[in-house]
């Protein structure tokens, strides 16, 4: 999928399943998103992973850098606080199927000099902190959760004055497999961005084509990518287990035809591994 700081998001559902509560079960069953909260627990559950993952330098960028990955879950009350890299929401509604709350999310700019080609020669980005709110439901799939869907959607604003944009995606997730000690999700993603968050990341200026010898370019607004993914996880041994993540991103609208994206690439790509523990 998309690999911005928002892109593990879409992994709420998949991998709040992936991992076996042992403390309620025996090793090598997994949980399932379906399954009801126990709200009137005293003491937090859930789990924290950490790990390594390769993604593009920036929007656009051919070329890749290593990133940390950090994902966690954890409930309480009724609450359910989700964390992915960069990005954190809270769902704040007790069901079993609906999902709402607030979104926190740390959008990377784009270093100077650190561009593909002529970019390099663009002015950098700031880091950008958007909020916003999301609404997710989930329905289908058995005991295991198996055969579950996750249907989430994310609206973002940007209070950083870095882009000043608004951005609004819609995500599926699909729970292909429930095994003893193994799960499998594939994903989907779209994103739709204002003008004034696509012309921040892949729009030119006239002073800037100037500088840079790129053409200059002056976007709209409209649907910015699509992308899918996958994700694996495998149960090792009592808390602890493994999960893995493979995505990819294609550009299209006015996205696609950015300057900055022809001295990049249309495609984006990801790819991450890390240990996880549940409590």
């Amino acid at each position: 999928m998309r690999c911005n700081p928002i892109y593990p998001i879409i992994l709420t559902a998949s991998l709040s399943a992936a991992w076996p509560a042992n403390a309620q079960q025996t090793p090598g069953a997994t949980v399932s998103t379906a399954q009801k909260r126990t709200d009137d627990s005293s003491d937090p559950s859930g789990f924290i992973g950490l790990g390594g993952a390769i993604i593009p330098k920036y929007d656009g960028s051919e070329s890749y850098k290593p990133s940390p990955f950090v994902i966690g879950n954890v409930e309480w009350k009724g609450l359910d606080l989700q964390f992915r890299g960069k990005s954190a929401r809270l769902d704040v509604i007790s069901s079993d199927a609906v999902q709402f709350g607030p979104v926190l999310v740390l959008r990377s700019g784009r270093d100077q000099p650190d561009g593909d080609g002529r970019v390099a020669l663009l002015p950098g980005i700031d880091d950008a902190v958007e909020v916003g709110a999301f609404a997710g439901y989930r329905f289908g799939g058995d005991a295991t959760g198996e055969g579950e869907v996750a249907i989430t959607f994310t609206a973002l604003k940007d209070v950083s004055d870095t882009h000043d944009g608004f951005l609004a995606s819609a995500q599926i997730s699909y729970a292909v497999l429930r095994g003893k000690g193994f799960t499998l999700d594939v994903d989907a993603e779209t994103t739709y961005g204002d003008k004034k968050y696509t012309r921040t990341y892949f729009g030119v200026t006239p002073e800037q084509a100037e500088i840079s010898g790129l053409d200059p370019y002056r976007p709209g607004a409209g649907l910015q990518d699509v992308s899918a993914g996958l994700t694996a996880g495998v149960h090792l041994s009592g808390r602890w287990g493994l999960i893995g993540r493979l995505g990819g991103s294609y550009y299209v609208g006015d996205a696609k035809d950015s300057p900055i994206v022809d001295e990049g690439s249309k495609f984006q790509g990801m790819a991450a591994l890390g240990l996880t523990f549940r409590f």
